[in-house]
C-alpha cells in the first residue's frame, strides 16, 4: 500500500524556519516526482514545489522562491520542505504528494498519492 507520512509542522513566530519531511513507503520513491501543496484556511490548495526523480530539476511557486528549498533522499525515501523567513500567510496544512507518470508538477490532478497533512502555524 502506497503511504506518505508528513512531519515536522508547528507553531512558529515569522521570521522563524522549520524542515517539513515526507516518508514514504509501499512505492518505488526514486521513480516518483515529489511535490508539496499547501491549503490555508478558507482557501484551495495550491502548489508549492516540486522536485525531479534524481533531484536536479525543482520548482517554486512564485511566494516562496528564496525563502523555501525542496529536497530529496532516495536513499532514505523522504522528501523535505526548508522553510525559512516563514511569514503569517505561509500558515496552512502542507501535504506532500507522490506523481508517477505525470508531467504537470503544479497539478494536483497529475499526482497519485498524498499525505495527510501536516499544519504550520506562523503567529506571534
Amino acid at each position: 500500500q502506497e503511504q506518505l507520512v508528513e512531519s515536522g509542522g508547528g507553531l512558529v513566530q515569522p521570521g522563524s524556519s522549520l524542515r517539513l519531511s515526507c516518508v514514504a513507503s509501499g512505492l518505488a520513491f526514486s521513480s516518483y516526482t515529489m511535490g508539496w501543496f499547501r491549503q490555508a484556511p478558507g482557501k484551495e490548495r495550491e502548489f508549492v514545489a516540486a522536485i525531479s526523480r534524481s533531484g536536479i530539476t525543482t520548482r517554486y511557486t512564485d511566494s516562496v522562491k528564496g525563502r523555501f528549498t525542496i529536497s530529496r533522499d532516495n536513499a532514505k525515501n523522504t522528501v523535505y520542505l526548508q522553510m525559512n523567513s516563514l511569514e503569517p500567510e505561509d500558515t496552512a496544512v502542507y501535504y506532500c504528494a507522490a506523481m508517477r507518470d505525470g508531467y504537470r508538477t503544479t497539478y494536483e490532478s497529475d499526482y497519485d498519492t498524498w499525505g495527510q497533512g501536516t499544519q504550520v502555524i506562523v503567529s506571534s
